[in-house]
């Protein structure tokens, strides 16, 4: 079989080489098609010569996978090569469905835990609850396994059983599950906040999304809102599409969404509105921050370039590419960007630069030089070339370096399985109370794991001591560097006094999603929620609300700040708080 593949390579290959080289060859230049056919020529000798003197047998998929990978790295990070083996992961991308049991899973140690568990679907059913370790999945060891793995053994056709081994409090049980085909909601939950105003936290642009938000926003019609928050802050976007959709729910028909333009003309089109708007009148209010990407980016800046709302929060991403899925050989598929996309003021938001890297493959954000001004319907002053800045600017929460590394080191976590075992009682959110003698129980928790951190001023004076040993000063300031230690070393219990108030609201969003899953951490967080408090403050003061859409209100933003989501949690401790602990998997 192998040599059959490798004859019908060579023919293509020769044919291409025949083909492309006609009298340039004869003239000895080099066409691009005779430079594709010679490159390709050479990978298909150099993988022969491996495949046959290799000390050692070679991985076919494996060498062939990484080859590409590493060819696509040098374009952009969204053009990705998918082998049949990930056609799980690629349906679970575009349709936000997966054959499994509905939670999610990270590392711990050396198995696996349950970090989120999906409400009614199978894994909830069966028991099965945030916090539980897997040992087995039918009845085989997963010790040592990677996180990966250990989801592509959970995943599995739709109606299929299969058996999870998890340990709680230190008991091992059994857990049959029948899997499912798992849909994940794109609106997690919608509501009134208040007698006047609506609410849609929408999370991700899968196939047909449009449908959970138009059935939000219809219901929510019901109650006569007057005002309307979409939050899509950390939304990763999705499909194109979809956005012109969502746009369409509050913009009538005829109006311009989004354009692409590429290489390939065929895929150069304009998007527009095509049905009457839900509800166009509605003063609204959209959520964004630095991890709103894409399709999220397309609704924002729409919905920013028609004035038709007010954006609130932090500059977005900055995605302004368009990828088309292309089918490959062998059930393979290629995600490939094919144009950049425009809104409707005519500017792009891509904020970094792929067409011209670095030598050392680096690419960097559109320089200050070429931004370019553009107007909104209103006439209002909007930018390109970095994501889209909000009309009202909120900075984003930040932790302290404690409350990062309780976080981090899954304290937080730990602490609500355990809370949730012990308080089984918890049936309604208005039960819920943290107390103080909760809060003593968690740093009685923290003594009983020997928490510990070092502050960045405690790790700097450290690396400060360790140069001054290196120069040969620190016997010169001993005393100086020991006072220096002693001033601004830590206490764990001064600690938790000064940041029990995010301590607290951290463990109490953990604890909330125990028992009332993720609808119930967004209700829970409404009213501590800086950019809904913020939000509310505008759509309650109408003059403010229009005089931001007529441009008299507009406040002055940096053209090309670089977008923190590329600097953020957790590759800096003091940072945002963050979207998710770890790596997690679908299951």
């Amino acid at each position: 079989m192998k040599k059959k593949i490798a004859a019908r390579a060579a023919v293509v290959i020769s044919t291409l080489i025949l083909g492309g080289l006609g009298l340039g060859f004869l003239a000895m230049q080099e066409t691009r098609d005779f430079r594709i056919a010679k490159n390709l020529d050479i990978f298909l000798t150099l993988f022969r010569e491996l495949n046959t003197f290799y000390v050692d047998e070679i991985n076919p998929d494996k060498i062939i996978k990484s080859g590409i990978d590493n060819m696509l790295k040098t374009l952009d990070p969204y053009t990705v090569y998918y082998p049949e083996s990930e056609a799980d992961d690629f349906t679970f991308m575009t349709t936000g469905k997966y054959g499994g049991i509905g939670s999610l899973v990270r590392a711990d140690k050396e198995y696996v835990v349950i970090s989120q568990v999906y409400k009614g679907f199978p894994a909830d059913l069966a028991g099965i609850r945030a916090g539980d370790i897997i040992k087995k999945v039918d009845g085989v060891s997963i010790r040592g396994m990677s996180t990966d793995k250990v989801s592509d053994r959970l995943k599995g056709n739709p109606g299929s059983e299969v058996i999870v081994t998890i340990e709680r409090n230190g008991r091992e049980s059994d857990h049959p599950v029948k899997r499912e085909r798992i849909v994940i909601p794109p609106v997690p939950w919608y509501g009134m906040i208040d007698d006047k105003t609506a609410y849609i936290r929408f999370t991700n642009f899968t196939q047909n999304c449009i449908t959970d938000v138009k059935n939000a926003l219809t219901e929510l019609r019901k109650s006569g809102p007057e005002q309307l928050i979409l939050d899509l802050r950390s939304n990763p976007g999705g499909l194109l599409s979809e956005a012109v959709e969502i746009v369409n729910l509050f913009v009538g028909p005829g109006n311009n969404v989004v354009s692409t333009k590429g290489k390939v003309k065929q895929f150069d089109d304009n998007f527009r509105t095509t049905k009457p708007a839900v509800d166009e009148t509605i003063p609204l209010a959209v959520l964004i921050n630095r991890s709103s990407a894409s399709a999220a980016e397309i609704v924002a800046g729409a919905i920013q370039d028609l004035d038709r709302g007010v954006i609130i929060g932090q500059r977005s991403y900055g995605k302004g590419l368009v990828q088309v899925t292309r089918p490959l050989s062998y059930n393979s598929q290629l995600k490939v960007t094919t144009a950049k996309y425009y809104i409707p003021s005519g500017r792009c938001i891509q904020a970094l630069d792929f067409s011209h890297p670095g030598e050392d493959g680096s690419v960097g954000f559109i320089p200050d030089s070429l931004i370019s001004e553009f107007k909104t319907r209103n006439g209002r002053t909007v930018k390109d070339g970095g994501g889209i800045s909000p009309d009202i600017a909120i900075s984003p929460e930040m932790l302290s370096q404690m409350s990062t590394e309780l976080y981090l080191g899954n304290f937080i976590f730990d602490f609500a399985s355990r809370y949730y075992w012990a308080n089984p009682g918890i049936k309604n959110l208005s039960d819920f109370k943290f107390t103080a003698k909760d809060f003593e129980d968690f740093g009685n928790f923290l003594r009983e794991r020997k928490f510990q951190y070092k502050t960045v001023t405690e790790t700097s004076l450290n690396e400060l001591i360790a140069n001054a040993k290196k120069e040969k000063y620190y016997e010169l300031h001993k005393d100086l560097f020991t006072e220096l230690e002693k001033d601004i070393a830590h206490d764990l219990d001064q600690d938790l006094s000064i940041f029990r108030d995010e301590i607290t609201q951290l463990l109490e969003e953990e604890i909330i999603g125990r028992y009332f899953y993720e609808e119930g951490t967004i209700v829970w967080s409404v009213d501590k929620d800086v950019q809904i408090q913020k939000a509310l403050e505008i759509l309650n003061d109408k003059a403010w609300y229009n005089s931001i859409l007529s441009g008299k209100n507009l406040p002055v933003l940096r053209a090309n700040e670089p977008p923190a989501s590329y600097a953020r949690f957790p590759g800096q401790l003091s940072a945002e708080r963050p979207a998710s602990r770890h790596s997690t998997f679908h299951i």
